[in-house]
């Protein structure tokens, strides 16, 4: 009998040690095979949520570095910036891969006096666990209480308090000029699309008039 347990023990052992050393390479795998097609070249529905084209965009409420940020303007470059809305930098590996392709563009946009600024729901320790491994640039805030997301009308309603989801938004980028006016948005309806850096760069160029 001792013998017999003593062999459980070591298979369970066994196992644990390998899916220790496997986790985050299956991970890898994994979020790649559900994400690899997860981009669009455009804008390919009528899902708008979020404030109106010409609107003012509204101040926030969210945390970043320790402090509360209510204002965007200190993120924006000289001619406008995007607010990037997205679910998880923890759980959701479509919000993962997106944040990770913007950072491949972050330059383009920085080039074209662009700022970038992402929000999600998460909070700022698993945020900075994600910035970390992926050398993540973007300013990315954590929202308050879903308070910056119920502002700005895009908090996703399909979850209620209590839900491990509840908090985040409808996932998309809002394009805003130098006066603080929203000049254009990228929503998709499914939160497994968004279209992809290049595109959105290309957008964000025609709705702030850059030549």
């Amino acid at each position: 009998m001792k013998n017999i347990l003593a062999i459980l023990t070591a298979l369970l052992l066994a196992v644990a040690v390998v899916g220790y050393l496997f986790f985050e390479p299956l991970q890898a795998f994994t979020y790649a095979r559900l994400t690899r097609d997860m981009f669009v070249a455009y804008d390919n529905d009528n899902f708008d949520p979020g404030p109106l084209a010409g609107s003012r965009f509204p101040g926030i409420n969210a945390s970043y570095r320790g402090g509360k940020i209510q204002l965007v303007e200190e993120f924006a470059g000289r001619n406008g910036m995007v607010f990037i809305a997205d679910r998880s930098l923890d759980w959701c590996p479509y919000s993962m891969r997106h944040i990770i392709e913007l950072q491949k563009s972050s330059g383009d946009f920085a080039a074209a006096g662009i700022g970038m600024l992402a929000v999600t729901y998460d909070e700022p320790d698993l945020q900075q666990a994600f910035i970390e491994k992926y050398g993540i640039t973007i300013p990315v805030l954590s929202d308050n209480n879903a308070l910056s997301f119920k502002t700005l009308g895009i908090l996703n309603e399909h979850y209620q308090r209590g839900d491990y989801q509840y908090g985040v938004p409808y996932p998309g980028i809002i394009v805003i000029n130098p006066q603080g006016e929203v000049v254009g948005k990228l929503f998709l309806e499914g939160y497994r699309t968004r279209v992809d850096a290049a595109a959105a760069l290309t957008f964000a160029k025609a709705a702030l008039k850059i030549e």
